[in-house]
């Protein structure tokens, strides 16, 4: 097991996000249920630079480098996790689900309701993970426009509509 740490998320930290976010999509990018479906591009490092100042963003380190990050917007009282990667050398190692467990701290902390988010629903690294950690599909997305727009974009990318699906994890 290799040495990691979490810490808030620094503005410098933008540009190793994107390169943990591409390493991690090779996982997607070799799932043989996903063969010919794309793979959306990695945020930007300005995108990431503006989640981070909204301060809803962690990062786990190792030997002084970014191995992991989860990157969250506020919207209302809700945060929307846009992306939780860990470098594949660093995977399973529990640094995804200890990102999460303290980003929900941090939200409760900040009198966040909810945090969501937009995954593959039968991938186990995605839905059912994040069931263990908390989360439920949204059935009912006409009572979450915002997570029903989110759906319509991948959808519109080229992702298969019925294997996504929005979540939803109420911290009160």
């Amino acid at each position: 097991m290799t040495d990691w740490s979490l810490r808030l998320a620094r503005v410098e930290d933008a540009e190793s996000y994107s390169r943990v976010e591409d390493d991690a999509a090779q996982l997607l990018a070799n799932e043989p249920s996903l063969a010919g479906t794309p793979i959306p591009p990695s945020r930007s490092a300005d995108d990431y630079r503006t989640m981070i100042r909204q301060r809803h963003c962690l990062t786990a380190i190792s030997a002084g480098q970014v191995v992991g990050f989860a990157a969250a917007r506020r919207i209302g009282r809700e945060v929307h996790l846009h992306e939780l990667s860990v470098a594949t050398a660093f995977q399973r190692q529990r640094i995804g689900a200890t990102l999460l467990g303290a980003l929900k701290i941090d939200c409760r902390n900040a009198g966040i309701r909810a945090i969501t988010l937009h995954t593959y629903r039968d991938i186990a690294w995605n839905a059912p993970f994040y069931e263990r950690q908390g989360f439920v599909i949204v059935d009912d997305l006409a009572a979450y426009p915002r997570l029903a727009a989110g759906q319509k974009e991948a959808v519109e990318f080229g992702l298969p509509a019925d294997r996504r699906c929005a979540m939803i994890c109420f911290l009160d």
